[in-house]
């Protein structure tokens, strides 16, 4: 038996949420005295993930869509243990087809390793994050889909075999077109983000938070409204219907803190809000809160920053 995760590349490249899933993957089958085999692209290079755990790494020709992938990843679910799969975009597709495929029992948004493994139990963010449920996986299949950058990584070294395989699996769908935002620190993987709402006025106005964003290694963000009107790209829109984030550091500048925008942040470590509304929702879910113009706070915060970082 053993631990099954399916490690998703980038253009060729593996991510801070690719190890973190292997890790993941390795500490649930030592608690069972198991072994990882982790799935990946045939075209990668997968040496770096012996490092953070895997002991097998299969090699396939990936389905061209999460649901092709699915039926691939459920074809070889035959003798696991368990499955890991990371909550990005695309593991948000794979791991609920992949449990329909196989009678399995999912647990989404998970944000704790197994509490046990008989049964398995872990903890998972419940009504938009806003509480804590613990789950148990009664289903033929166990299929665990983490928050990334909640869990955390730990090198621990697999036994470093490698293999090659010819499995099939049915692209249902059709892909005509596909958008990457390039040169940027991606969202879902970001340590820092730095996000803002229409209190900037205007899309000329985004360079200091750009400019704050490169200070702190973030990535940007934003709220719905302003990506409805193309003052950022979708790519970048934070909240319930949009991207969900859990970084160490979330920076608020110019947004109200509605309800919806508030479910795909409240997971950060740490909030810090500035707006120059005293009576901003957004205030009580802060840990920080700066009541201020951000054209005055935020260059300043940045001059502060700097300062900070060339005497350290």
């Amino acid at each position: 038996m053993s631990v099954l995760v399916f490690v998703e590349d980038w253009n060729g490249s593996f991510k801070k949420a690719s190890f973190e899933a292997t890790s993941y993957a390795k500490r649930w089958a030592n608690m069972m005295d198991t072994q990882v085999i982790a799935v990946t692209n045939n075209s990668v290079s997968s040496s770096a993930l012996h490092s953070y755990g895997a002991d097998h790494v299969l090699q396939i020709i990936l389905a061209k869509t999460g649901m092709g992938i699915a039926e691939q990843l459920g074809t070889l679910c035959s003798d696991v243990d368990g499955v890991v799969v990371a909550g990005t975009a695309l593991g948000k597709t794979i791991a609920p087809a992949l449990a329909a495929l196989n009678n399995g029992s999912l647990s989404t948004n998970t944000i704790s390793l197994p509490l046990s493994i008989a049964p398995i139990e872990v903890k998972r963010g419940a009504f938009s994050s806003k509480g804590i449920e613990t789950i148990v996986l009664n289903g033929e299949l166990p299929i665990i889909s983490f928050v990334p950058n909640s869990i955390g990584i730990e090198e621990i070294a697999g036994n470093g075999e490698t293999s090659a395989k010819d499995v099939s699996g049915d692209d249902l769908m059709e892909i005509t077109e596909v958008n990457v935002a390039s040169g940027k620190v991606a969202l879902p993987e970001a340590d820092a983000v730095v996000s803002a709402g229409r209190g900037l006025k205007s899309p000329d106005n985004w360079g200091m938070i750009e400019e704050l964003a490169n200070v702190l290694g973030a990535a940007t963000a934003c709220s719905k409204p302003v990506s409805d009107i193309g003052w950022r790209p979708h790519s970048e829109h934070v909240g319930q219907t949009g991207i969900q984030v859990n970084p160490n550091l979330y920076i608020a500048i110019g947004i109200s803190g509605a309800i919806q925008h508030l479910a795909g942040v409240s997971a950060s470590k740490t909030i810090v809000v500035v707006n120059t509304d005293p009576e901003a929702p957004f205030f009580k879910a802060a840990d920080y809160g700066i009541v201020g113009d951000a054209f005055e706070v935020i260059p300043k915060l940045v001059d502060a920053l700097r300062a900070f970082k060339a005497a350290s």
